[in-house]
């Protein structure tokens, strides 16, 4: 069943006037809704970000930089003033990883990349211990990774990693996080 508008109240002479009179000399508007023929690209946004992290993993990560950590052998580095304790709960596999990245098949550049991201990622979320399988094949990445991830301000401690995260084909990191207060007693 249709439903009846409601009757339009009485306007008298008067009104319709006065409101003609205001009304007068007003022009109709012309539609002024754009179409376009195909819907706008996204390239620019995909590439702005593109830079961002390109540009953070510059500043962190160099490939001129060389620092005393010996990747020939079983990796191990604690930041200078952290607790050396931590490298050895690393290799017994006190701290299980919460975010794990796979680098197979990613060059240097790719490589620094996604580091940056994994650090980032983990700051963000709040995450403390992460892997980072790099793969043994042309040992590349194996003595590149931990010569990028020494660098970087916010990396505490790595160690080989345990056979069950990827022996020597994998290293465990711990990201030092901002403390809060809301953790403090």
């Amino acid at each position: 069943m249709k439903k009846q508008p409601p009757p339009s109240p009485m306007i008298d002479d008067a009104d319709l006037d006065l409101f003609r009179q205001s009304i007068a000399g007003a022009k109709q508007l012309k539609q002024d809704t754009v179409r376009f023929d195909k819907a706008p690209s996204k390239p620019k946004v995909n590439e702005l970000a593109t830079q961002k992290k390109q540009h953070q993993s510059e500043f962190y990560f160099s490939d001129e930089y060389i620092p005393d950590i010996d990747t020939s052998g079983t990796i191990n580095y604690v930041k200078p003033g952290a607790d050396r304790y931590l490298a050895k709960q690393l290799r017994r596999g006190d701290f299980a990883p919460e975010l794990i990245l796979d680098l197979h098949g990613l060059n240097k550049d790719m490589a620094k990349e996604e580091l940056a991201a994994l650090i980032h990622a983990c700051k963000k979320q709040h995450y403390y211990c992460a892997c980072v399988v790099h793969g043994i094949g042309e040992h590349v990445l194996k003595h590149k990774v931990p010569q990028y991830l020494v660098q970087h301000p916010n990396v505490l401690a790595m160690h080989q990693a345990p056979l069950e995260y990827g022996g020597k084909g994998a290293v465990l990191i711990l990201i030092d996080l901002p403390q809060t207060n809301e953790f403090r007693r």
